[in-house]
């Protein structure tokens, strides 16, 4: 369900390699949550670092909700940069395994497959 790799490369180079990465690829990065520092504003003690990405591409974003408005609570895609134990680590949870949990419908999950195959490139191509 989920693909995650580890990086060798800083936490800040690897969020700044991967919205590099997402533009390539065609998507467009919607907005970046800085889940650390939320929580750090709050009071929250919190030691690790995470940056999560909301990407899309607005062709399979219309694909999808023109077939299953429903499934915009699913969207944009999610990549998250984000440290455990001083390992820098890039993931994302695989939108074939969560679409077909939402939808049974066969051009959806091409769709999906479509959009991981892209994510899973950027991520790698960060990492």
């Amino acid at each position: 369900m989920y693909y995650i790799v580890e990086s060798d490369k800083s936490f800040d180079q690897a969020a700044a390699d991967l919205e590099s990465a997402v533009k390539r690829h065609g998507f467009g990065v919607l907005h970046i949550h800085d889940l650390a520092a939320t929580l750090r504003s709050k009071g929250f003690e919190f030691p690790e670092q995470c940056k999560v990405f909301e990407v899309c591409n607005p062709g399979q974003a219309v694909k999808v909700l023109s077939t299953d408005m429903r499934l915009n609570m699913a969207l944009p895609c999610r990549i998250s940069v984000f440290t455990e134990q001083n390992q820098t680590k890039i993931g994302l949870i695989k939108p074939v395994q969560m679409l077909s949990t939402l939808s049974q419908d066969a051009a959806l999950v091409q769709v999906a497959g479509e959009v991981e195959e892209k994510t899973i490139a950027m991520v790698d191509e960060a990492k």
